[in-house]
């Protein structure tokens, strides 16, 4: 609804018949501030007088004025009602409408003058736009420079300033998750404009950070709000849709700048377990994959047990594929054939046979605690340094 103008006195005509209607339409305007009319007013009666449009170099000025309005905080409706107001109390001490001798001088003159009032306001627009869609980029690039700050280590005595102005408070502890998905998520695109938008209507986004790093998404939360990471994987979820490929990796709570990249790292790390091991599930919490992480600790260890117990199997008829199959799900089952043979669709009487074929070829049985342990070890490492695939490729 357009705004209802107050009738507001123009200056008396003299030496300068503009002098003063810049702080009026400023006033008009609802306090905009009256130096970004700057030469708009003389634009104006030079354009009444003379007939012609606004010379490029003037509507670059317009534009300039636009851009400085954004870059001042003044609103685009703001900066052009202002100028809008300047062309209507200006109209009449123009030089062109002064001067008129008749109705079609008038006419003449106003038209010339409301089409440059119109072109002024286009300028003033476009240089607006221009401004904030270059502060937008900038405040992009300022983030997308903390986050790998942040991710990778660096500047860490200037983080915990800089990330005050992105909502992060990394004085206390923080917890990193992290989105692994067949389609590597870039910053600015769908998905993780989605799952940010979601995650920000659902809990309190203070202190969230959601951003991407490398086609990971990743969502950096402090440890009081233990419920962001759990409605963080389905958001994820329910973006991606069903069937989709993807899993979380989630670090522990560590404090301080550094605290960041260590639980960064170790989502990464529980990401790279989950999928060599084939875990179940869509999140995996690096505090429950400790194991794994101390058996990759001394991997030429590993790669020692990998070696003695498992090696014999490359002999066996098809391979050490499926004895190395059968012996992970017999594990993973609570060391039950039965349960066994399910998952893996086969008989009872097959998982046994097979299981057989390993204490033969090995010398390590399932019915030993000891010897078991050192088969069931032996199978994640197998799967942590990906053998026998890892041995064929080698040199």
């Amino acid at each position: 609804m357009a705004r209802t103008r107050r009738a507001i006195r123009t200056p008396e005509q003299g030496v300068d018949p503009l002098a003063g209607i810049a702080e009026l339409a400023g006033r008009d305007a609802h306090g905009v501030p009256a130096d970004l009319l700057e030469g708009y007013l003389e634009e104006l009666d030079e354009v009444s007088t003379t007939r012609r449009q606004l010379r490029p170099e003037q509507l670059r000025a317009r534009r300039e004025v636009g851009a400085r309005a954004a870059e001042r905080g003044v609103t685009l409706h703001g900066v052009i009602d202002l100028h809008l107001s300047a062309t209507w109390l200006a109209w009449r001490s123009l030089a062109g409408v002064r001067s008129a001798t008749d109705a079609d001088d008038v006419r003449a003159a106003g038209e010339a003058v409301f089409k440059a009032a119109d072109a002024a306001a286009t300028a003033l627009a476009e240089g607006y736009e221009e401004a904030q869609r270059w502060s937008v980029r900038q405040e992009e690039s300022f983030r997308r420079e903390f986050v790998d700050d942040l991710l990778d280590g660096r500047n860490l005595g200037q983080l915990a300033e800089r990330a005050e102005r992105f909502g992060l408070r990394l004085a206390g502890s923080n917890v990193v998750a992290a989105v692994r998905s067949a389609r590597p998520v870039v910053d600015g695109g769908e998905v993780a404009r989605a799952v940010e938008t979601a995650l920000a209507l659902r809990v309190d986004s203070r202190g969230v950070l959601v951003t991407t790093k490398e086609g990971l998404l990743v969502c950096v939360a402090p440890e009081t709000m233990a419920e962001v990471p759990d409605e963080f994987a389905r958001q994820v979820a329910a973006v991606l849709g069903p069937g989709a490929d993807w899993r979380v990796g989630l670090g522990r709570a560590h404090p301080g700048p550094g605290g960041v990249l260590r639980s960064f790292e170790q989502a990464t790390h529980a990401l790279d377990i989950a999928e060599r091991l084939h875990l179940p599930g869509h999140l995996h919490r690096a505090a429950d994959l400790l194991v794994y992480r101390v058996l990759l600790r001394d991997s030429a260890a590993l790669a020692d047990l990998v070696s003695v117990v498992l090696h014999p199997l490359r002999g066996a008829r098809g391979g050490a594929g499926p004895l190395l199959e059968t012996l992970s799900s017999y594990f993973a089952n609570g060391q039950v054939t039965a349960a066994c043979a399910r998952e893996l669709h086969l008989g009872v009487r097959t998982v046994t046979y097979r299981l057989q074929r390993v204490a033969e070829l090995t010398g390590y049985t399932v019915d030993d605690p000891t010897q078991a342990l050192s088969l069931q070890v032996a199978v994640l490492g197998a799967k942590l340094l990906d053998w026998p695939s890892s041995d064929d490729r080698a040199p």
